[in-house]
């Protein structure tokens, strides 16, 4: 009886363990995210806002970003999307600011997504909101709050940096992180030559690739997991009534 207990026991176990590990990777990206997130500074960044909707009761009707005006950006382009409509913002700086070597006056400051009639993110859905931004600037990181608006009113502030410790806060902003050039390197291939432009496309998608790869990994190694246990579970079963 005592076996029989310890197979059951030994089976639950490793399943809820399989389960937590299939777990892991939709809990890790229920916020607001830019996806690919790793760019060069002074570069440029092609990439999209990726918002899932996290209410059972409403769905997701307008996005709001907040552009730096420290750093600012003097070039916004926004992805063409159904059923959305784009408007990025420009206007004066309260003093000018030298980027790549020039005075700027003025400078995006926002970019807005509504959706049209009838169109939302709906329940246990995700959105892409597709961008190019430039010029990236001279820093570790770029910080780019979103304001995520639901059909009900509701407004869900994307806006908080980690914490000193390193520490996810409950509503982090989308970052990008900005590696320094390299000494005779480019800007991660956006520039005027096509086969760069090519091959940074590539890079970018493999690394979405890499990504999605993991995830079927961490996928894959869960349900390895929980069929371990169900075997050491049955098999602990087995012996017990050969032993009776």
């Amino acid at each position: 009886m005592s076996t029989n207990r310890f197979g059951v026991r030994t089976l639950a176990v490793v399943a809820v363990a399989g389960f937590a590990v299939l777990g892991t990777p939709a809990i890790a990206s229920a916020h607001v995210s830019a996806q690919p997130s790793e760019f060069t500074q002074g570069g440029r960044a092609t990439f999209a806002f990726r918002v899932p909707n996290e209410r059972d009761n409403a769905g997701t009707t307008k996005i709001e970003v907040t552009l730096p005006q420290d750093t600012p950006l003097t070039s916004v382009r926004t992805k063409p999307l159904t059923g959305w409509k784009a408007e990025a913002v420009k206007g004066k700086l309260e003093k000018p600011v030298t980027v790549a070597g020039k005075e700027v006056t003025e400078a995006f400051t926002s970019i807005t997504w509504t959706a049209d009639p009838g169109v939302k993110i709906g329940v246990n859905q995700y959105e892409d909101f597709q961008v190019a931004l430039g010029t990236l600037p001279e820093k570790d990181t770029l910080l780019l709050p979103v304001k995520q608006t639901y059909e009900s009113g509701e407004v869900v502030d994307w806006a908080q940096p980690a914490g000193a410790d390193g520490k996810e806060p409950e509503h982090p902003a989308p970052v990008l992180k900005l590696a320094k050039k390299a000494a005779g390197g480019d800007d991660h291939g956006h520039g005027a030559d096509p086969a760069a432009n090519a091959a940074a496309g590539d890079t970018h998608e493999a690394s979405a690739a890499g990504s999605d790869s993991t995830a079927r990994y961490l996928g894959g190694a869960g349900l390895a997991v929980g069929a371990l246990g169900l075997g050491f579970g049955v098999g602990a079963i087995l012996r017990s009534r050969r032993k009776a």
